[in-house]
């Protein structure tokens, strides 16, 4: 966990050291409008660092109780690349990004969900917490509304891989299953991003 942690740091320290090319390159803020939807508020930085290039470092946190101890408490981090096919910031683009965090789930009933191997029907009688690692790659489009506001569409493809922890219910410490592991394969990213240039 703290090599990811270090990853995340490097990542976030170039991009922000990117910021002192603003006069060269696009700077561009965005929000994910379907995760706000979903109460996990999130943002992203994107610079732009060639003519059809550029990296963008995304976070979202979801800090909340359910009622009746229900929980979808989350954060993740993901840092990715981009290749705009016209111009940067408009039209077709295709990015690789990594990403890691960590949560907290319980009691969540999602109607015996089963996807792609993952039976997330089991959310519905107990707690998970741990950690999760991956990588995707996606596809997108960007529509210009004014000069400086985008809205984008991206949906992404990769792999993750978590470790976690079970308990039988939301507040109790008692484990039923320690450090088990689990590798998903599937959508890794679907968003609709609203989107400032400065």
């Amino acid at each position: 966990m703290r090599t990811l942690k270090r990853i995340i740091l490097l990542v976030a320290v170039a991009l922000v050291s990117c910021l002192g090319m603003r006069a060269q390159h696009d700077i561009a803020i965005k929000t994910d409008l379907t995760g706000d939807v979903l109460l996990s508020p999130n943002i992203a930085l994107e610079v732009g660092v060639a003519p059809k290039w550029s990296v963008a470092l995304e976070g979202q946190m979801n800090a909340w109780n359910l009622y009746d101890d229900k929980r979808w408490k989350h954060w993740f981090v993901m840092p990715q690349g981009r290749y705009w096919l016209c111009d940067r910031f408009g039209g077709h683009f295709f990015g690789a990004q990594a990403f890691g965090g960590q949560y907290n789930m319980a009691q969540l009933n999602l109607g015996g969900l089963n996807f792609l191997g993952t039976d997330f029907g089991l959310l519905k009688d107990s707690r998970y917490q741990g950690w999760f690692a991956g990588a995707g790659i996606s596809y997108g489009y960007a529509w210009e509304l004014t000069k400086r506001l985008n809205l984008e569409g991206e949906i992404g493809f990769g792999w993750a891989y978590t470790r976690y922890d079970k308990f039988p219910c939301a507040v109790c410490g008692n484990k039923t299953e320690t450090n088990k592991a689990h590798n998903y394969v599937g959508p890794t990213k679907a968003a609709i991003n609203l989107v400032y240039i400065f």
